[in-house]
Parts: C-alpha cells; sequence; structure tokens
C-alpha cells in the first residue's frame, strides 16, 4: 500500500458490504480513518471489525441514508469521533428496481430516487460544513453507466443514476473555489450481491446480459475492488486536478457501444 489517505478521515455510505465493503477495506488499508454509515448492521459491524483486526482504524454507524434524522445523527457521531474533520465522502449507497416501466409504481419511484439521490444529498449537506471549516475536501458519488446508457426495465434506475451526475457537476461548479472536488465513479456490471440480483432479473426478461453478452459489451464482469480503486484514485490526492467528472469502471462498454 502507499498511505495515499493516511490520516485522512473518510466517511463512506453503503460501506458494509460489495463494492463499498471493498471501499472502506481499501481506503483503510492506505491509511483512512473509516466511518462507514449503512443499514445493513451485521455486515457493517463485522466490515468494521475486520478492518481493524488487520490494524485499520474503522467503526461502523448504523443510518438508513435517505432519512434526514438519521443522517444527521450520524454524521453528528462521525464529526465527533474525527474531532470535527472529514476529509473525504463516498456516496456508495444505492439500489436498483428491475421491472417494465409500466409495471411501476410511484411508490417505487419515491423509494429508488431516496435511496439513490436523496441519500446524496442527505449525506452531502450534513458533510460539506465540516469539509468547509477545515479548508476543503473530496467527494466521490457511485453513479453508473446506466446514466449514459439506457437499458431496459430499468427507466427508474436509469433515471436516479442521470441525477447523480448532475449532482456531481453541480456540486463541483458551486464549491471548487471553496476547496472540495467532487467526482462520480460509474461502474459497468459488478460482481456484487446487488450486481449479480440485477443481471438474473433482467435474464428475467429478456434483456441480453448473459455471460457471453458481458463478455461481449465489457470484456468480464467487473470485481468490487476495481470499483473501489477508481474511487480511491477520486477521493485521493492523485485527483487533485480533477473536479466534476464521471469516470467510467466499464472496460471500455460505453465507447464500444
Amino acid at each position: 500500500m502507499t498511505d495515499r489517505m493516511a490520516g485522512k478521515n473518510v466517511v463512506i455510505s453503503g460501506g458494509a458490504a460489495g463494492a463499498g465493503g471493498a471501499a472502506s477495506e481499501l481506503f483503510a488499508r492506505e491509511g483512512a480513518n473509516v466511518a462507514i454509515v449503512d443499514i445493513q448492521v451485521k455486515a457493517g459491524a463485522a466490515t468494521a471489525e475486520a478492518i481493524c483486526s488487520n490494524g485499520g482504524n474503522a467503526f461502523f454507524l448504523e443510518a438508513d441514508v435517505s432519512s434526514s434524522e438519521q443522517v444527521t445523527a450520524a454524521i453528528a457521531k462521525a464529526n465527533e469521533a474525527f474531532a470535527g474533520r472529514i476529509d473525504a465522502l463516498f456516496n456508495h449507497a444505492g439500489t436498483v428496481i428491475v421491472k417494465p416501466f409500466l409495471e411501476t409504481t410511484e411508490e417505487e419511484w419515491e423509494w429508488l430516487m431516496n435511496v439513490n439521490v436523496k441519500s446524496m444529498f442527505l449525506m452531502t449537506k450534513a458533510v460539506l460544513p465540516s469539509m468547509l471549516d477545515n479548508g476543503g475536501g473530496t467527494i466521490v458519488n457511485t453513479s453508473s453507466i446506466s446514466a449514459v446508457a439506457g437499458t431496459p426495465m430499468e427507466v427508474l434506475y436509469c433515471t436516479s443514476k442521470g441525477a447523480c451526475h448532475m449532482f456531481t457537476r453541480a456540486i463541483a461548479i458551486e464549491y471548487r473555489d471553496r476547496g472540495i472536488r467532487c467526482n462520480a465513479v460509474c461502474p459497468g456490471f459488478i460482481r456484487t450481491a446487488h450486481g449479480l440480483r440485477e443481471l438474473k432479473e433482467l435474464r428475467q426478461y429478456s434483456v441480453d446480459v448473459s455471460e457471453e453478452d458481458i463478455c461481449r459489451l465489457q470484456g468480464r464482469i467487473c470485481e468490487p475492488e476495481e470499483v473501489a480503486s477508481a474511487a480511491l484514485f477520486l477521493a485521493s490526492a492523485d485527483s487533485s486536478f480533477v473536479n466534476g467528472e464521471t469516470l467510467f469502471v466499464d472496460n471500455g462498454m460505453l465507447v464500444g457501444t
């Protein structure tokens, strides 16, 4: 490891498992103090414990990141643990609904927008004051290739990730001159429980995402650690002049379509 985040205080939403869990582990190995904010209590506590057992520094904060009250409480605890200094935020929490558009409901629309978009708003709004008080910070949002490449049966998901792109750009522009960088990491299909469920459900609707299709589209399935590495780059000083950008982690899938 290179200690690229040595001494940095990092908050990761959705950091209990999958690509978020991989990011929690990687950031800690690179020297960060990690606050894992997630609704998955057992997985979050286990990830934090594993990090500490391996010599890192992490703790778990239970919160539904679509709830203003719970986000406020979690970030208050993070600020207390970090002595009021949060250096980086990785907004990774998110989910997907796979369903024909005309079968989706208003309740599903609201739920997905809350989890995928409102959570970024709440977490960023809660963390930004600390960053501004301390002269700057970095924000990384998890978007998706689906923000710019429409997928059948995922209208709600694609729309939510399109919002993520513009949220990223607007935050970057508004806060650039106050020391804040905001970028997004945009994976293709990932080998996580979430990603494999998405593929299974898409196949049930005869969408072309067989193993052969994945190989054709992006060479192979993306590993969660590869998303974590991209997020680390965007959160670290290695990307000091990268701001408002969307980094696609898709092995050429977008440019090949």
